[in-house]
């Protein structure tokens, strides 16, 4: 379907409908009781090249060629509600279902998505250190465990000490020793309840509600806020808390670090000092270069140290980490992207940390917009079938009831006949056994469909963007069938008119100058020298090839290439220019490697026979008898329309914009 609806957008994508079009009294072309405007050509013109300001810069004579094109769609269009289509019942049920599939997604790209991806890149920009005390709920269930955290919540409005009721009362333990710090953490990192608390409080102050999230029941404090950098680049030097036996020497430790840096501030060099002291193996070959990284990609103390550099070039103090003590060089920072070059990452955040909850609410609108009603009963008889029947399956029970409102919504009725269709089609839901919960969930997830469908069909009614993807669609259907009709199902094609056209057009049919040759390679030089100095010591080229070649698809051919273009490959090009057959080359360098060539045969351009060149002639001919019954159909247009089309007028367009 969507396939269709791309193919048939391309038959518009270079007209926008007029329908909508701004009026004006200025006319550009009639045909019968037909005008087109000047207005309506210039938002029709500058769609189809890029916008005003590049439509601003054509010349005349594109204008022109554009508005003839132009006259002939609106023939074309007029044609089409002549003959009926906007009353035809296959037509309209294929807009209908376009208008469904098309409108949900617009809908929920609209309304959720892109509003949610912009937000999500507005805020990302930004960065938040935040600490928490959390409350797991235990064997008292979760009210307790709210009201509990509640009360800690007042004693710290009261006054009470932050860190003290942190150590005292939180279940992360993690955090707890540390003031609850979780460090800085940037949107789409946590659960959005968690997300949208601290993006609404300045630093230095707690969330004035207990934030609920799948981990438990949260009070949360931001100690900082600063713009995100989302990646940098840094060198470091790692003296290790553990020496080469595996023994702790601290004071060993930092009398080296020490010395390191006593170095650095002598102005040696920070690359040659890590090679030469730093015990992480994995980046002291590299000078210490850990290249890019994020905030929450190391550990806190070293991510701390490293993204409180400011400016490339800088070096951190001594950074104490689990590892040792560390000396760090910021090389690089990366740019906070473009809202495009960040699209598809933002997107995919999104769908899995909020999407959903915004789906739901957002189906609860619809609902109420549209007073959905779910009927209880009809619901228990469904669940009440439950032992005999599977997902999938025809079923005399379900026949008995199919004809019940499941759900009602905008003045129409969903039945169980409907439901157990639409549950069917669901892949996820087939030959599983009809439980409760499964019909719980099935009803929630159509129903849901339903909504924004439903508002999908309403939809052209109050989006005019969206009106207009919906004309040009219908547009686009209107001339895919008058193509049908009039071109394409006009075009008949036999072995006779082929060969005449073959004929009469042979000369356009030649294959080019062709070589047969054969190859042996070989990925170096000294390899290849042996195998030319075996040829020259008259060993065939074919046991040569068999034997040593080193592409293994032509090792069975014993280097056979076949029949070739002559300009095809610079294997081909080298065996060309040998001049007698059965005579190879000397080795040669190629693209991975080097090569020997054996000409076989020179094969001089020549015509194609009709077998040879039948696909391409078949393909010529279809396209000249497609542009003449095209002609034919546009030439009876204007005899029926007479268009007329006043081209002086165009030397008005885009001059007032």
């Amino acid at each position: 379907m969507l396939f269709r609806a791309a193919t048939l957008l391309s038959f518009v994508l270079a007209f926008v409908f007029y329908s909508c079009s701004p009026q004006n009294s200025q006319v550009i072309a009639k045909f019968g009781d037909q005008t087109i405007g000047l207005k309506e050509f210039e938002k029709a013109y500058a769609s189809n090249v890029g916008g005003i300001e590049q439509a601003k810069k054509d010349s005349l004579s594109k204008m022109k060629n554009y508005l003839n094109l132009y006259v002939d769609f609106r023939m074309k269009l007029r044609d089409a509600f002549v003959r009926g289509y906007d009353q035809d019942s296959s037509l309209q049920a294929e807009i209908r279902n376009y208008k469904k599939e098309i409108g949900v997604t617009y809908i929920l790209d609209k309304k959720l998505i892109e509003p949610a991806v912009e937000k999500l890149y507005n805020r990302r920009k930004w960065e938040y250190r935040v600490s928490h005390l959390m409350i797991r709920p235990d064997s008292t269930g979760p009210q307790a465990a709210k009201e509990k955290a509640e009360r800690i919540l007042d004693s710290l409005k009261n006054g009470a000490n932050w860190d003290e009721m942190v150590k005292k009362y939180s279940d992360d333990k993690f955090s707890a020793s540390d003031g609850g710090d979780i460090f800085y953490v940037t949107a789409g990192e946590l659960p959005y309840e968690f997300e949208d608390a601290f993006y609404a409080t300045e630093p230095g102050n707690i969330y004035p509600k207990v934030i609920q999230t799948q981990y438990g029941f949260h009070i949360i404090k931001v100690t900082d806020k600063r713009e995100r950098r989302p990646e940098i680049r840094a060198s470091h030097i790692l003296v290790a808390f553990r020496n080469s036996s595996g023994q702790v020497d601290t004071t060993g430790t930092w009398e080296k670090i020490d010395t390191v840096m006593q170095k650095l501030k002598q102005g040696e060099d920070f690359a040659a000092l890590a090679k030469e002291y730093s015990d992480d193996p994995g980046s002291k070959i590299k000078g210490g270069d850990l290249g890019y990284f994020g905030i929450r990609m190391v550990v806190k103390h070293f991510a701390e140290a490293a993204f409180n550099l400011k400016n490339i070039g800088d070096i951190s103090g001594i950074v104490k980490t689990r590892y040792g003590y560390h000396i760090i060089k910021l090389t690089g920072v990366k740019p906070y992207p473009t809202l495009e070059e960040d699209r598809d990452k933002l997107k995919e955040i999104y769908q899995k940390t909020r999407y959903q909850a915004d789906y739901d609410t957002l189906i609860n609108k619809l609902e109420a917009k549209y007073n959905y009603a779910l009927n209880g009963q009809t619901e228990k008889d469904i669940i009440g079938l439950g032992d005999s029947l599977k997902v999938g399956q025809a079923n005399p029970e379900i026949d008995k009831i199919k004809n019940e409102a499941l759900f009602t919504y905008d003045g129409k009725s969903f039945t169980v006949g409907d439901f157990w269709d639409r549950l069917g089609e669901e892949k996820n839901y087939t030959n599983l056994p009809v439980t409760p919960a499964l019909v719980n969930q099935a009803i929630d997830k159509i129903s849901g469909e339903v909504m924004l469908e439903n508002d999908a069909y309403n939809l052209d009614k109050t989006d005019p963007k969206f009106a207009e993807l919906m004309e040009n669609y219908k547009n686009g259907i209107y001339i895919f069938r008058l193509q049908e009709d009039e071109v394409w199902n006009k075009v008949k094609i036999d072995s006779t008119d082929l060969r005449q056209y073959y004929e009469k057009n042979k000369d356009k049919y030649v294959w080019p100058d062709q070589v047969e040759f054969s190859e042996i390679f070989a990925k170096t030089d000294s390899v290849i020298n042996k195998d030319y100095k075996l040829l020259q010591s008259g060993e065939s080229f074919e046991s040569v090839a068999n034997k040593y070649t080193e592409r293994p698809e032509l090792k069975v051919k014993k280097g056979y290439w076949g029949i070739v273009d002559a300009a095809s490959s610079p294997y081909a090009k080298e065996a060309n220019s040998l001049t007698e057959p059965g005579t190879y080359s000397k080795p040669f360098s190629v693209e991975g490697g080097y090569s020997i060539v054996k000409l076989i045969k020179k094969i001089p351009s020549h015509l194609k026979t009709f077998e040879e060149a039948k696909a391409e002639v078949s393909s010529a001919y279809q396209e000249v008898e497609i542009k003449r019954h095209e002609n034919d159909y546009i030439n009876q247009l204007k005899k029926l329309y007479k268009p007329e089309i006043y081209y002086d007028k165009l030397e008005e367009a885009f001059k007032t914009n």
